[in-house]
């Protein structure tokens, strides 16, 4: 679970005014530092999360809780349904059947930003599964499965808040018209 005053991650914080206005879903949610940023960027967000406990403590405006263990298949199929977000975020959490789901779950325009652990973590401590430890590359084979439009990709080292192996992603679901070129980005990239 995530400390609730741990600041929100650097990869969220980026690529934020990426997802276009509509419901978002936080999913593995820990304490919702993710849920209050994206409910203060104005987004109806749904904070999933199988502790019980995390979740009493953020709900407020904007954010609507739900208590789901996604890895025994309880509740996936009703949460994630087709063209459902418009944002998904998923940070330090790794549930690889989820992942086509995930995708599809974006609705036209929807944006998916995904950061957790990767190989080679384990010589910084945990996770070190390799279960738990995203392959190289991985994140960006099934944004190509999945056929989204990749707006960013890292896969290395980090240094600060502390040492750890990452990947990150952010997709974007184009409708069959809308050219990439016409994607609101951050002013950074």
């Amino acid at each position: 679970m995530h400390n609730p005053i741990d600041a929100p991650s650097a990869w969220v914080q980026r690529f934020l005014t990426c997802i276009p206005a509509g419901r978002v879903l936080d999913l593995a949610c820990g304490g919702g530092r993710h849920a209050r940023l994206l409910a203060a960027a104005g987004h109806a967000v749904l904070a999933v999360d199988r502790n019980a406990e995390a979740l009493a403590s953020m709900a407020g405006p904007g954010i609507d809780t739900a208590c789901i263990d996604l890895e025994n298949g309880i509740g996936a199929a009703e949460l994630l349904q087709p063209g459902n977000f418009a944002g998904i975020v998923v940070t330090n959490y790794l549930h690889r059947p989820l992942l086509p789901l995930l995708f599809a779950s974006l609705a036209d325009g929807g944006v998916l930003i995904y950061e957790t652990f990767a190989h080679g973590n384990g010589a910084f401590g945990k996770p070190s599964s390799p279960a738990f430890l995203l392959q190289p590359g991985e994140l960006l084979v099934a944004a190509r499965e999945a056929q989204v439009h990749v707006l960013a990709f890292e896969d290395g080292y980090r240094a600060l808040p502390a040492p750890a192996m990452l990947q990150k992603l952010c997709a974007i679901k184009l409708r069959s018209a809308m050219p990439a070129a016409l994607l609101r980005l951050p002013e950074e990239l």
